[in-house]
């Protein structure tokens, strides 16, 4: 886990340095509400793509892959509007399920 945690913490803020220059040189300035949204609006339509192959229809995986895309910058957008630490909050929730899991494990529960 420790050198997973690394990772995260090493890769992560460099990733999210990038797609703030880029955004602030291709694109209007937008606000944290904006990026929200359409974080929201972009896993809906992954969403949707599930809901199809959940009920048996076929899917193109590349609109998959364009939607998981699309999800993935607008949360790292969303993160450098609201100042957030990806990578940080990223290490902090993993070493909490970690305790969490392992908590439930001593009492015979599972996460």
């Amino acid at each position: 886990m420790d050198k997973f945690l690394k990772i995260v913490n090493n890769n992560i803020p460099a990733v999210q340095q990038e797609f703030d220059s880029y955004q602030k040189k291709y694109f209007p300035v937008r606000s944290p509400e904006f990026f929200c949204l359409e974080l929201n609006g972009e896993a809906g339509e992954l969403a949707n793509f599930e809901k199809k192959l959940w009920k048996g229809k076929q899917v193109n995986f590349k609109s998959l892959e364009d939607e998981a895309a699309d999800v993935f910058i607008a949360l790292i957008n969303y993160c450098n509007s609201r100042k957030i630490d990806l990578g940080s909050a990223v290490v902090k929730k993993l070493e909490w399920i970690d305790k969490k899991m392992k908590f439930l494990k001593e009492n015979g529960e599972e996460y």
